[in-house]
């Protein structure tokens, strides 16, 4: 008879998924205590939940997955249900998603992993989405490494009414949340998990968002407590999923498209950035990273292909000296791509 150990329990848990999300049970840490007696398993699992639903499915589907390892003869899953306090998110607990007050759509734009260009992609698609007239909010939702300050050429502090409510900084038209504008220049943010749930939250509810036709959220990359939170507390209109046409960007870009999927948030399509590169000596184009996986994978999810935004000199140059090229050079190939995205994203979210 094989021996079963607590490592291989907690590998097959890791294969349960938490209902609605993509994450898995052990990871969001429901997972309390494994004991093996032979080949009985019994697990131990703490939740916080007003959902009756919730729990039995974790349950059943904890018991299957446990209960196909070699060797077990038989499973429990004990789970010690405890109510949220009142007014709280508790780990995976959350409450409907709600609308963001004075703002007609929100838009996440997302990557499954770092490197692709997607805050690139957000300064410059907020910029393009106001030169349609409309109203244009942008909230650099990674805590850890924002960007938006250097990227929209302002280092301001925010200031806040006396009920709290904090007053974005407005640069090119487009209405700004950081956690850069209230870091010092190389001080890091140095946050615990509960501590970025908070500030996010923050930066959604308690900001002076009023009067925006569209709000663009510059998702962290993958699928972690920031984009959690989000998904579990906003009602998004839908997600743009910002990749690069290699391979190993791609298997990361359906994680992310299939974390929104699981909550019922509409992918509004795909951009591919740094598409391929036009030498400006000859005009001979290299695709540096390989091409077509952009359009293939659009065509895997059943969602457009947006965009595919070149690698290009003046728009590294641009972001760099805080002028998004989408409002630096209108005319620039790069600029044409992200006008054309605020357009298609303009007639599926119409105002």
């Amino acid at each position: 008879m094989s021996v079963i150990t607590e490592e291989q329990v907690l590998d097959a848990l890791k294969e349960v998924r938490y209902p609605g999300f993509s994450r898995d049970v052990v990871s969001f840490g429901l997972v309390k205590g494994v004991s093996i007696d032979g080949g009985k398993v019994t697990v131990q699992m703490s939740l916080a939940t007003n959902d009756p639903r919730v729990p039995q499915t974790i349950k059943d589907e904890s018991e299957r997955a446990v209960g196909e390892l070699a060797g077990v003869t038989g499973v429990k899953v004990l789970i010690d249900i405890q109510a949220p306090p009142a007014g709280a998110q508790s780990g995976a607990a959350a409450h409907a998603a709600t609308q963001i007050e004075g703002v007609k759509h929100v838009i996440a734009i997302a990557s499954g992993k770092g490197g692709v260009g997607k805050s690139t992609v957000a300064a410059n698609l907020a910029v393009a989405l106001d030169q349609t007239d409309a109203r244009v909010g942008l909230c650099d939702c990674d805590m850890y490494g924002p960007s938006m300050g250097l990227m929209f050429a302002t280092t301001e502090k925010p200031m806040a009414t006396e009920d709290g409510v904090i007053i974005p900084i407005t640069q090119y038209g487009v209405k700004l949340m950081s956690m850069g504008f209230l870091l010092e220049d190389d001080s890091p943010a140095i946050l615990r998990g509960p501590m970025v749930t908070r500030y996010t939250q923050q930066f959604l509810r308690q900001v002076d968002w009023g009067g925006l036709d569209y709000l663009v959220l510059d998702l962290p990359p993958g699928t972690g407590d920031i984009q959690l939170t989000i998904v579990q507390t906003v009602a998004l209109a839908g997600a743009v999923i910002v990749t690069t046409p290699q391979e190993v960007a791609l298997i990361d870009a359906r994680k992310a498209a299939a974390m929104f999927s699981r909550v019922n948030v509409p992918v509004l399509g795909l951009i591919e950035n740094m598409s391929y590169f036009v030498c400006p000596n000859d005009n001979i184009r290299y695709d540096i990273f390989g091409s077509g996986g952009g359009e293939k994978e659009a065509r895997r999810l059943g969602v457009p292909l947006l965009g595919q935004v070149p690698i290009d000199i003046a728009t590294r140059e641009s972001g760099d000296r805080g002028k998004p090229i989408a409002i630096a050079d209108r005319k620039n190939p790069s600029s044409q791509v992200f006008a054309q995205v605020a357009k298609s994203l303009r007639e599926c979210l119409p105002l």
